[in-house]
């Protein structure tokens, strides 16, 4: 699989698909509503209304790209077998070389932090630490480059399906 796969759960899917729906239909009307509203006040160069709304008409057609890029990209997984090795969808528990404190998150897709049911922060398996325990198993210790450039040691301590 080419590493720009955005692996996604099924109700991260579902929710992606649904937003793209409304912004390419009730949110593109909304906006073109209130940019003619704003257009009929009069003079565009002081019209603070339409120079707002066609702000917000930008950030929405950035974020309609954004979710048909994801969707394109997107890879429906089934919950992973609960067997302690690393991979997309699972809940991960590292603790860092030299500390005592744990760091738990779930590796998958940052589309699925918006998630009700997620409560953890989530990692992209592309990320650096992403990607160093991809495919590790519970008990593996692994070396990876932070984006600062420093050198950094963790342990997996746990692995588990999201929602296991």
């Amino acid at each position: 699989m080419s590493e720009h796969v955005a692996w996604l759960t099924q109700e991260a899917f579902d929710k992606v698909k649904a937003e793209l729906a409304h912004l390419t239909t009730t949110g593109r009307s909304e906006i073109a509503k209130r940019i003619e509203a704003a257009r009929a006040e009069g003079d565009l160069s002081e019209n603070g209304g339409y120079h707002a709304a066609k702000e917000e008409q930008g950030k929405q057609e950035a974020r309609i790209r954004q979710l048909q890029d994801l969707l394109h990209r997107a890879v429906v997984g089934e919950q992973p077998a609960d067997d302690g090795t690393v991979c997309p969808g699972m809940v991960v528990t590292v603790r860092f070389s030299g500390e005592e404190e744990t760091e738990t998150f779930l590796l998958g897709s940052r589309e699925m932090a918006a998630l009700d049911s997620v409560e953890h922060e989530v990692y992209s398996p592309q990320s650096p630490l992403g990607s160093a325990i991809n495919g590790t198993s519970v008990g593996d210790t692994v070396r990876y480059t932070a984006p600062n450039g420093r050198e950094l040691e963790v342990d997996v301590v746990a692995a588990t399906p999201l929602g296991a």
